[in-house]
């Protein structure tokens, strides 16, 4: 519902959205209201929406700033809780909500909210090692996606989050990757949610939830999870996590809640999801649900996968396969021999060679040279989208299945191994290595191309193909095509 009879942009996310309502709040916000709308445990929140036209950040959040306000005053009456007082205060998260999805490309800041008289009052009712942990993570987040300096007074801060946010959406990288994706500029929306803790105690979490796993294409449950932790531990892959069979082990009762509002999503939305969670002692909540970025192979299994289960049909499989991803799959290489020099986690299968760049500047200015190149980092951020765009594949030395670079490489389809140990990006640099995103392994020296063979999924992808332009000839990526363009 629109909050206040006078706002025209704040819109609380709960289960009564009308259409205009749901175009406006955009992927998250809809995600948000879709789970509480299904009983599910969702943080209270709403969203500035992206009826913005053109206008400049700063101007922009002058006119939205009452909305704002109201939708504040509406989370403080939702959670019993008061933004930047005591005794029991309210912290927000801020993040963006764009129309179409572009993971790891917007800010976010966590904590929103924290001054001296709120870690007092976190202390008081929680402990003084969580509250100072929480003050550190806020003024951590809010450098990178701010300034230096975050002010002093809970609404400055929140005044900051925002234009932030909002500045992102026309960040010189969200246009870069918008380019290279062909990607419209649409919309945005700003979401702002009650903060639940997951670095609060040994009862805590935080993790990501894939409904099937999104590397191999396996139909069942993967993810990962980090005890004592926030939800920027995990994507920002500067963490190694630990797998959720970790967490059914600490915390049984909330992975079964976890497992089954995660098949519950997938029913509704006809897809693999990908789903954002946080533990705060011991209570389960979650915080997002969108489609799932999937490899290649994975996207040719999952399509196969749920034809087979009667979610979609023969036209349904092939759109869910896009030309890049056959292309990817067809082209076969073989990875060269001898010891690797590092091993890791299989992030996004294939097989990709190429110079190995340590700075994103180092691997866009390689592939200008038209070089093939190997992106090489202890661990990537938004402000590397540029270079892995650039790059053939990745290497990390932290980081999980659920990292940045782990996600934008599997939305590339470019191999990817992660969480390969320190000091491997000063051991790599300017070596030619191939990375085998297969078997998780970074090995010395180019890969060879190979013959391509149809594999048993692939025969019954091309047969379904076939059957859909019977009169069409070429080969494989010829007559997806054309059943693409029939399709449309």
């Amino acid at each position: 519902m629109t909050i206040g009879a006078g706002s025209r942009h704040a819109v609380l996310l709960d289960d009564g959205l009308d259409d205009a309502a749901r175009r406006a709040v955009g992927g998250k916000g809809r995600a948000v209201s879709e789970m509480v709308a299904l009983g599910l445990p969702v943080p209270p929140a709403f969203c500035v929406t992206s009826e913005w036209g053109d206008e400049k950040p700063p101007e922009l959040v002058d006119r939205l700033w009452q909305d704002v306000l109201r939708g504040l005053e509406l989370l403080e009456q939702r959670t019993g809780r008061a933004f930047g007082a005591g005794p029991r205060p309210l912290l927000l998260s801020v993040r963006s909500s764009g129309v179409t999805s572009m993971p790891g490309m917007l800010e976010t800041v966590l904590n929103v909210g924290v001054d001296d008289a709120v870690v007092a009052a976190l202390g008081e009712e929680f402990s003084v090692s969580f509250a100072e942990d929480t003050r550190k993570r806020f003024r951590r987040g809010y450098r990178r996606a701010v300034g230096p300096e975050a002010p002093d007074r809970p609404l400055d801060q929140l005044r900051g989050a925002v234009d932030a946010v909002a500045s992102s959406w026309s960040s010189s990288r969200v246009d870069a990757y918008r380019k290279h994706r062909g990607i419209e500029r649409g919309g945005i929306a700003i979401l702002l949610q009650a903060m639940v803790f997951g670095n609060l105690d040994a009862q805590s979490g935080t993790g990501v939830l894939f409904t099937r796993d999104p590397t191999t294409g396996r139909s069942t449950p993967f993810g990962e999870w980090l005890p004592a932790a926030q939800g920027d531990d995990v994507v920002s892959g500067t963490s190694d996590c630990e797998p959720l069979a970790a967490m059914r082990e600490r915390l049984p009762d909330a992975y079964d809640q976890l497992i089954d509002a995660g098949a519950r999503l997938e029913r509704l939305g006809g897809d693999v999801q990908d789903v954002e969670f946080t533990v705060e002692a011991g209570t389960l909540w979650l915080l997002q649900s969108r489609v799932a970025q999937r490899s290649p192979h994975a996207a040719l299994r999952l399509a196969l996968a749920f034809r087979d289960e009667g979610l979609v049909d023969d036209a349904g499989v092939i759109e869910r396969v896009t030309p890049e991803q056959l292309a990817t799959i067809l082209a076969v290489r073989s990875a060269p021999a001898g010891p690797p020099l590092a091993t890791g986690a299989a992030a996004c299968p294939g097989i990709a060679s190429g110079l190995a760049c340590t700075t994103s500047d180092e691997a866009i200015a390689a592939a200008d040279e038209g070089r093939d190149v190997i992106l090489v980092r202890p661990t990537t951020s938004p402000d590397d989208v540029a270079g892995i765009m650039a790059a053939n594949g990745v290497v990390t030395e932290v980081g999980g299945a659920s990292s940045h670079a782990a996600i934008v490489a599997r939305e590339l389809g470019i191999p990817a191994v992660v969480g390969c140990g320190p000091g491997l990006t000063a051991s790599l640099a300017g070596l030619v290595i191939t990375v085998d995103g297969d078997a998780g392994e970074v090995r010395g020296g180019e890969s060879a191309l190979s013959e391509s063979a149809l594999s048993p999924e692939l025969s019954r992808f091309a047969d379904i193909v076939r059957a859909a332009v019977p009169d069409a000839v070429g080969d494989l990526p010829a007559l997806h095509l054309a059943a693409r363009a029939a399709r449309s």
